[in-house]
């Protein structure tokens, strides 16, 4: 097999791929979890400390005595 043969196989089975991947993100079923997912900035219900920075709010400062 040379390496043209080779390049071109590699190729393919990435295109092939990446169109598996469109098809997949963009299915009907997935539409629901994506929302979901979409709005999991918005949601601070369970977030502690949400008004602080996470540094803050888990970690003790080098000046605190």
């Amino acid at each position: 097999m040379s390496q043209g043969t080779y390049s071109g196989l590699v190729t393919l089975f990435l295109f092939v791929a990446f169109i598996g991947g469109v098809f997949w993100a963009y299915s009907k079923k997935r539409k629901p979890e994506f929302d979901a997912a979409a709005l999991l900035p918005l949601d601070e219900e369970d977030t502690p400390n949400a008004n602080r920075p996470v540094a803050f709010a888990t970690h003790k400062s080098e000046n605190a005595q």
